[in-house]
């Protein structure tokens, strides 16, 4: 990576993880190391995702839908994110911290939805072209502690993807795992359990020594 190139960087983790407390923390770093950041997230980060966003997780509607067209709908947010956002920011040298990407789709519609992995990767690779993570990093925490975490934070009530079963959520985080293990050049996992400026050093020791950022 060169020093004024793009970095793609998005988070992963079950609900609970910590993900978005550890993002604003690498971002505050990387900017005091005079790095421009991006921040955003998925499913949004657009106009139209946005829209997406709000059918997936909080809409009525969104209550009966079905596996095939939640991946569908993840996907078309990505695409837009993709086109309108993160290629550009690649271009002007940004580094983007994306709360969650494919690999959410991968995992969540894929493993925990149990939708076939063929037409799930074709899905993913059709979203996002060329423009993969340069480093994903995991934020992995037993699902049981995860989900406390999601219940004590939530000001109003869970949303759709939050009350799913115990069950579910520990294929999500499996789901990782097994990622992780199978991509060890992409991805990094970190022990969520672990204090938060702990995570955070953690975190940042492997941002910096890849990008030499710092």
């Amino acid at each position: 990576m060169t020093e004024n190139g793009g970095i793609l960087i998005s988070f992963e983790g079950s609900e609970g993880s910590g993900k978005s407390t550890q993002i604003a923390q690498l971002a505050d770093k990387i900017r005091a190391a005079g790095r421009e950041v991006l921040l955003t997230r998925e499913p949004g980060g657009t106009a139209i995702g946005e829209e997406i966003r709000h059918l997936l997780k909080h809409a009525d509607a969104g209550f009966g839908m079905c596996p095939e067209t939640e991946l569908l709908l993840f996907a078309a947010s990505r695409a837009q994110l993709v086109r309108e956002v993160i290629i550009p920011a690649l271009k002007e040298g940004k580094v983007i911290l994306c709360d969650r990407f494919l690999d959410s789709t991968t995992v969540y519609q894929g493993v925990a939805r149990q939708l076939s992995e063929d037409p799930v990767s074709a899905i993913n690779s059709f979203a996002v072209g060329d423009a993969m993570p340069h480093l994903t990093i995991v934020v992995d925490v037993p699902a049981e502690i995860g989900l406390q975490r999601a219940a004590q934070r939530a000001s109003d009530l869970p949303d759709r993807m939050e009350q799913e079963n115990i069950e579910f959520y520990q294929s999500v985080r499996k789901g990782y795992l097994i990622l992780a293990e199978q991509m060890p050049e992409r991805f990094f996992v970190v022990d969520g359990s672990l204090a938060v400026h702990d995570v955070a050093d953690l975190i940042w020791a492997e941002v910096s020594e890849i990008f030499d950022i710092g």
